[in-house]
This record gives structure tokens, sequence and C-alpha cells, in this order.
């Protein structure tokens, strides 16, 4: 079957394709992007309390917003409040969001709070531009494609929550950013994106949009490959800018995984939508 997500993205966007695409959209003087996070579709209640809930469904926006080279200032958010919750599970959940807020000097200013059947969470953010805008197109072929951290413990640790597992510390329960090494390192970036739904399914997008394939500089199983909702960063440079996003990576402590060159071709993933 073919990936609705995508399907849809595709019919209607038809008419609007110069804004939908990337993790944001310039609109006046403002990058732009929303995300959800809803019950039994993102998460199930019983994976984590209710202060992560809140805090990871803002951390992917911050995530979208970073990968555009943008700072978040404003956000709106919208909520659905389960009916049987009580006053101190709102509580857990107001705390969750501000603390993260707090961190990243991200004023609330609206949104829509109704009553419903499951928690349902979406936010969108307004960030200002650090520099150039940094998109999922400019890929060229010859460039070299890395991505930040590791891959593959999300996909492990969803098959431990969804086994009924408790996890203290994953990254699946809390998305560890890099903004730091992002913004520095930004200006050696030709294209770049979060990696939300798989690294394969990722460079199917970058494959897509930029009409290019790649060369893989080693191989990489399923388990790596498939596993969503990392929030590592992917991203393409020009080969004689290697040694300088080493040289950043390293100030920042990130670590750096090279995956691959860009060339003539096309790639396409077949992991499965793990959100279906």
């Amino acid at each position: 079957m073919r990936d609705r997500e995508s399907y849809f993205i595709e019919k209607i966007s038809k008419d609007s394709r110069k804004y939908i695409g990337d993790d944001g959209v310039l609109l006046g003087d403002y990058i732009v992007s929303s995300d959800s996070f809803f019950e039994d579709v993102h998460f199930k209640k019983s994976w984590m309390s209710l202060g992560k809930i809140a805090k990871k469904s803002l951390l992917v926006n911050i995530s979208d917003a970073i990968a555009m080279n943008s700072t978040p200032k404003y956000m709106i958010l919208n909520i659905s409040i389960p009916e049987e919750f009580k006053l101190k599970d709102i509580d857990a959940l107001v705390e969750g969001f501000l603390e993260v807020a707090k961190k990243y000097d991200i004023k609330i200013v609206g949104g829509d709070t109704i009553r419903g059947k499951k928690l349902d969470i979406s936010i969108t953010l307004l960030s200002t531009k650090r520099g150039k805008i940094v998109k999922r197109s400019g890929l060229k072929r010859g460039d070299i494609i890395f991505y930040t951290g590791s891959l593959g413990s999300c996909a492990k640790d969803l098959k431990r929550l969804i086994s009924g597992e408790n996890l203290k510390r994953s990254k699946m329960i809390e998305p560890i950013l890099n903004p730091k090494f992002f913004y520095e390192a930004s200006r050696f970036f030709s294209s770049a994106m979060d990696i939300s739904d798989g690294l394969f399914f990722e460079l199917q997008r970058l494959s897509k949009i930029n009409r290019v394939g790649f060369r893989f500089f080693s191989s990489f199983d399923k388990r790596i490959g498939c596993s969503g909702e990392e929030y590592e960063v992917l991203f393409s440079i020009k080969r004689k800018d290697q040694n300088a996003i080493k040289r950043i990576a390293r100030k920042n402590r990130v670590t750096l995984k090279r995956v691959a060159i860009a060339l003539r071709g096309r790639f396409r993933s077949y992991c499965k939508p793990h959100h279906q």
C-alpha cells in the first residue's frame, strides 16, 4: 500500500508546492512550523508521564525549527484534554510545557483548549531565522551526507514500550537536540532536516526533492535505517568542508556518521510508515 501520509501531502500541496515540503516555511519575518502529538498515534499515556508527554510534544517542534536554522520565539498550543483528567494531571502537562519553553526562551501566545476523549496536542512555532535558511532542497551531486549522534535505539525502545516495559532514559521519551552545533555548522550545510521518520525515509525525501541518488560508504541494516523518532540531524555539505564540520562537532561534543555521497540516480525507502 502506498504511504497515505505522503499521498495526502502530495495531493493537498498541489497548488502550494513553494510552501510545503520543508520542516517549516518562511512567512514574513518568521519561519512557521507545526507538528502534532496524538495519543495512540505518536504515544500511549502508559509509556511516559504527562510531563514528559508535554515536553516531547514541544521538543519535536523545536527540532523542526532548528533544522531550518531558526530560533523559536512564539508558540501556539492546541490541546484536547481527556474528560477524566484531574487538576493535578493538567498541572503536570503545564509544568512540562513551561519547562521546555523556559529552556528555549519561547513565549506561549495563544491556542485552543477543548475537552476530548484522548490527549491530543498540536503546536505551531514562530521562529526567527539565523542567517541563511537551511532547506531540504540544495543537495547537489558530489555532496557528502552525514547525520548526528547514533540511530537505532528508538526502534529498539519502541518495542520495549509496546511490550509494557518502563523506560527511564531514552531518546524515544526525550529527544536530544543539539542547537549549538547546528547553528555553528549551518553555514556549511547545503541541505538539512531532522530524522523523525527514519534515515531511509528521510533519504528518500532528499532523493525526490533534489533528484539524486546515493552511494553509501557503509551498509545500514533495517534496525538503523528504519528507526523513527530519532530527531538527529541529517545534513549535506560539500566534500571540501568535511574537516571544518568535524572540528565544529568535536567542539560541541557531537558525534557524526558519514552516510553517503550524492550522485545521479534515485533512492527509495522500503520501511513501513511507523505512525500507521
